[in-house]
């Protein structure tokens, strides 16, 4: 497929996406199937398209003088892949599979100024949400917003049971990785612009052998900071598909113990896979069946808390929840966390940490959380975070990374990661 045939099959995804209201990637899964005479690279120029046109929505509606499928995807394609107007009319008079010229108030949104656009525009940020994130981000919010409108690096973890950084890279030169910046088993592969397709890792001989997992570096890094210990007893209350146990796995050396639980069988059910894969042997995993934990209450060295949330840090991967999120779902994730934390602190014995995670960037899930949390609880105190990242991390914590209440937030601006919270949490006598 030419180009203009791309921009076309973008039109169609996102014309789907918003009648049916389904994720991006079902939508682009249907447009292949029903559309099986495009190749790899056309699947991911056309997903490329799409994406792109999500993450920028405000600002590229802004541009264009309109809020459509058609004026969304031509924005990503002038004002994203850098194509003229001229050029581009002139692509699509060549072609038959191609949409309309482009009109008048599309060319002249190839250039349009938006630098007195309202905030929330400048930023791409639903507008209700500013208020919020102007508390978490203070006066560098458009920069905040600005960089969740980028595209994701693709990053690996190395399996320190299994392989060294150094053994992985090479299995992966083809695609050149580079050492992350921070985490110290990371390697990430940049995402590249326009048509460029992301690396399929997971077919690599390194992959299948359990050298590498796919994690993005700041769950490694929220990984790390959780300072798993050789020989603790640990309880991961929220494992979902169990990234976050295979990196404490590693951390612990496969000593001591690791129980992983979650509430939702179906979220759980890829680990078994993966820890086989990964030659962890320390972790248990507990179904959500009665009584399943009841055994650990009082018993357990650090729980780690991944607390499900609204997902605002992962934005650059699934941008279109970003226009999806609703203060009723904000209000469940709290009451959800609430819970969890409350859960949590049961299970822990005298003097053990309660590692409470988000992929969040949202002071109502992060700061305002743990605060109520620690009010109504004399037996919990804060654990430094410039003390735990030099433990985990063998560095100083970088400036700016601390937030008010003694939590740290990773964001794509801060270190090019998605988006996390943690707070390390100590349980006193």
């Amino acid at each position: 497929m030419r180009l203009p045939g791309r921009i076309a099959a973008a039109i169609v995804v996102l014309s789907d996406v918003e009648q049916r209201k389904r994720p991006v990637s079902e939508a682009l899964k249907a447009w292949g199937i029903n559309n099986r005479f495009a190749g790899a690279g056309d699947r991911a120029a056309i997903g490329n398209i799409v994406y792109d046109a999500l993450r920028s929505r405000s600002s590229l509606a802004a541009a264009m003088g309109a809020d459509t499928p058609r004026a969304l995807v031509l924005g990503v394609i002038l004002r994203g892949w850098g194509e003229s107007p001229e050029a581009l009319n002139e692509l699509f008079a060549a072609d038959s599979h191609a949409p309309e010229a482009l009109s008048a108030e599309e060319i002249a949104g190839a250039t349009a100024d938006l630098s007195s656009a309202p905030e929330h525009v400048q930023a791409d940020l639903p507008e209700w949400l500013i208020p919020s994130l102007k508390r978490a981000f203070g006066d560098d919010f458009i920069a905040e917003g600005h960089a969740m409108t980028g595209r994701p690096s693709l990053d690996i973890r190395a399996n320190a049971l299994k392989a060294t950084s150094q053994k992985v890279a090479k299995s992966l030169a083809r695609f050149t990785p580079e050492e992350t910046a921070i985490a110290p088993f990371g390697l990430t592969m940049p995402a590249g612009p326009r048509d460029a397709r992301t690396p399929n890792v997971t077919t690599d001989e390194g992959y299948l052998k359990g050298w590498f997992e796919v994690q993005d570096q700041g769950s490694q890094i929220v990984s790390a900071l959780a300072g798993a210990k050789e020989g603790e007893q640990v309880l991961d209350l929220c494992a979902g598909a169990g990234g976050k146990t295979l990196a404490l796995a590693a951390t612990m050396g496969n000593t001591g113990q690791i129980f992983a639980y979650d509430s939702d069988r179906s979220r759980l059910a890829p680990i078994y896979d993966r820890l086989k894969r990964n030659g962890v042997r320390n972790a248990q995993v507990r179904a959500p069946n009665p009584g399943a934990l009841d055994e650990l209450i009082g018993k357990i060295d650090r729980v780690v808390v991944d607390a499900p949330c609204t997902g605002t840090g992962t934005w650059r991967r699934r941008p279109d929840t970003k226009w999806k999120l609703t203060p009723e779902l904000i209000a469940l994730r709290q009451s959800e966390q609430a819970a969890l934390l409350e859960q949590a602190l049961t299970f822990l014995k005298v003097g053990g940490t309660l590692v409470y995670i988000t992929c969040s960037v949202l002071p109502e899930e992060n700061d305002d959380q743990v605060v109520d949390f620690v009010k109504s609880h004399a037996n919990v105190e804060t654990v430094p975070m410039a003390t735990a990242w030099r433990k985990a991390l063998i560095s100083d914590l970088p400036e700016g990374l601390e937030t008010p209440a003694g939590g740290l937030m990773l964001t794509p601006a801060r270190t090019n990661t998605d988006g996390f919270y943690i707070h390390l949490l100590r349980k006193k006598a």
